[in-house]
């Protein structure tokens, strides 16, 4: 069966401003398959020279074969931010992945349901793709460049700026603020973040449901849990059906949800200057909340992609889960969903009590060896699996 991807309307959606293994080509300097554009933007994606000063790409925080999310194992940052390219700088969150993200709808109010849905980023500030591709540039915790024409300067020094020409029609434009220029520096990257490449849909999981590989029994037991509203209930946010026509499940429903995280104390962003965090150590996250201004809504960020949960560049690789990267590995984070409300399980106290989903998780009362089956259900997930060898590949 053919996998739609996003890159079948990229070109429309974008200019409307709308839209323990590793991937398959998914290193800097491989562009099989991929469009003149994903090439273009593929190209920006791994460029170290376009922060301020060198030495930080896209890729530095997006890396591939973590699921295009942060690099860094729990081993040697527990706290789960990533440093931005100036020394002594760092990030608000753990880098959520790029992979999929591809496939969020625009920020938007769902009347009918009553709920923000869509977006990029943990907090939803940005609404698109594009716009989400802008953003860490500009951002003096993350690539730190001042300007936009700052960022189309350096393309545009770069050996690839020729390419500009043939993808969209005119070069690289540069001139007054660099406006021009930077969008297209951005529909590239969005491109590219469309790709097959980066939205492979090749889990074992997706193989099972095209018939050519066998779910384990125990991964069946996760997934039958997965599923079970009055066991997992995990499907109630990370669906599992398809959400689109011919589209595989992406296991989000793109919304947002404040599931009672704790702070993670071993974060080094409230610790800098105040020039970064005006609040200093008592800053709270409110996610969602800050960007809509509703209160009711502090401490929600959006729901992800469960796609690539699992995956690790090496076998001693432990990754660290949740916006903040306070969970430690995945059986951490069920075991949280299903035990966060239990006294005797031992977990801190919420940043925003409050306003927490009370209804879906908390007490699930999973066992050890059903919390066991969801993670390997989680497992089957992962990019990169050999049908024909029927393992993922090395």
């Amino acid at each position: 069966m053919p996998i739609p991807f996003p890159r079948a309307a990229t070109r429309a959606l974008i200019l409307t401003a709308s839209v323990a293994v590793a991937p398959i080509a998914a290193q800097a300097g491989d562009y099989a398959g991929l469009t003149p554009i994903e090439r273009l933007g593929k190209k920006i994606f791994f460029d170290t020279d376009l922060s301020e000063p060198a030495g930080q790409a896209c890729a530095s925080c997006h890396v591939p074969e973590n699921g295009f999310t942060g690099p860094s194992s729990v081993d040697d940052n527990p706290g789960a931010v990533e440093p931005g390219a100036v020394d002594g700088r760092f990030g608000n969150r753990k880098p959520p992945s790029a992979a999929y993200a591809a496939f969020s709808p625009i920020f938007h109010f769902d009347a009918a349901e009553k709920l923000y849905v869509g977006g990029l980023f943990w907090d939803g500030r940005a609404a698109t793709l594009v716009d989400q591709a802008g953003q860490p540039f500009l951002n003096p915790v993350e690539m730190n460049n001042a300007t936009s024409r700052d960022v189309c300067t350096k393309v545009a020094r770069a050996g690839y700026a020729d390419a500009f020409r043939a993808v969209f029609g005119v070069a690289l434009d540069c001139f007054g603020d660099g406006g021009a220029g930077f969008a297209s520096i951005t529909t590239a990257l969005a491109a590219y973040e469309s790709s097959p490449e980066v939205n492979a849909f090749s889990s074992k999981y997706d193989y099972s449901l095209r018939g050519e590989v066998q779910l384990s029994a125990l991964e069946k037991r996760g997934l039958d849990l997965f599923n079970a509203k009055k066991k997992g209930n995990c499907a109630a946010c990370h669906s599992s059906g398809s959400q689109r026509i011919g589209t595989p499940p992406l296991f989000t429903d793109f919304t947002y949800d404040n599931i009672g995280l704790p702070a993670n104390p071993a974060s080094p962003f409230p610790s800098q200057a105040r020039d970064f965090n005006p609040d200093g150590r008592n800053w709270k996250d409110k996610g969602l909340g800050a960007i809509v201004k509703e209160a009711k809504l502090d401490g929600a960020f959006k729901v992800p992609t469960l796609r690539n949960v699992a995956r690790v560049p090496e076998t001693d690789f432990v990754r660290s889960y949740g916006h903040n990267g306070v969970l430690k590995g995945l059986k951490d984070v069920v075991h949280f969903y299903n035990t966060r409300d239990v006294k005797a399980a031992g977990w801190p106290s919420p940043e925003y009590p409050a306003t927490m989903n009370a209804d879906e998780l908390g007490d699930l009362k999973l066992t050890d060896a059903e919390e066991d089956a969801i993670v390997a259900f989680l497992n089957t997930l992962s990019d990169g699996f050999d049908p024909k060898a029927g393992k993922y590949r090395d």
